[in-house]
């Protein structure tokens, strides 16, 4: 389904209500399977990640290479021009200065001038018994406020377990909410902070993401960032 053909307007108020929001069936289930054979090659990428090997959880994942596979190379600038407005309103609610252009290109141009020039698209792999910590994707100073999770497996058939989990932690408290998902579902997330209604006016929540442990099977992941590391 193309990003465009989303209400918007509806994932808007989600993001603002939870700072997450589902887009069911992004990607057809050949879509999802075409993506998840690319991970045993050895071309195409700028890195592997071994997850316990630097206390991230357990499992693995590979960093795509500059040119991104065409399929995901179009998703990123497309849903890039959808999110920009509402990071924008985001910023200036919680007084946040940077704004961002709306197209993607002129976005990383930014990326790179600020010395970040890796991409950071990526496609994780996880088995029987991994899982992956709570965390926040930055990766440098220029930081683009939300990012986005396709599952390319299917849950119940490929694996079971590996539910993507979410918190928040404000002055208020703290909160988990657990995002369920079909293969070719997207999720739509806050990097690491939000706007919120205190009982004060507008206060910043910040979250975290990860995944639950893989009770069985194995589970296919992309996530699309949209600023590049330094």
């Amino acid at each position: 389904m193309k990003p465009s053909a989303y209400d918007w307007e509806s994932m808007g108020y989600s993001l603002d209500a939870h700072g997450h929001a589902v887009l069911p069936g992004l990607l057809t289930g050949p879509q999802c399977g075409a993506l998840a054979a690319l991970y045993p090659g050895e071309t195409g990428y700028r890195s592997k990640i071994v997850m316990e090997r630097h206390g991230f959880g357990r499992g693995e994942y590979k960093y795509f290479s500059y040119p991104l596979p065409s399929l995901l190379d179009a998703l990123r600038h497309e849903l890039y021009a959808q999110l920009a407005p509402i990071a924008n309103r985001w910023n200036q609610q919680m007084g946040v200065a940077p704004r961002y252009p709306g197209a993607l290109g002129a976005f990383l141009r930014q990326c790179h001038q600020a010395g970040q020039t890796r991409p950071t698209p990526l496609i994780l792999q996880y088995g029987e018994g991994d899982y992956n910590c709570l965390h926040q994707d930055l990766y440098g100073e220029l930081v683009f406020p939300l990012q986005v999770a396709i599952l390319l497996s299917a849950p119940g058939r490929d694996f079971t377990g590996g539910e993507f989990v979410m918190t928040e932690r404000s002055g208020d408290g703290q909160q988990a909410n657990v995002v369920a998902l079909s293969q070719g579902d997207a999720v739509v997330f806050a990097v690491h902070q939000r706007p919120a209604m205190g009982r004060r006016g507008i206060r910043k929540v910040a979250l975290r993401h990860g995944v639950s442990r893989i009770r069985s099977g194995r589970r296919h992941t992309v996530g699309l960032i949209f600023h590049d590391a330094a």
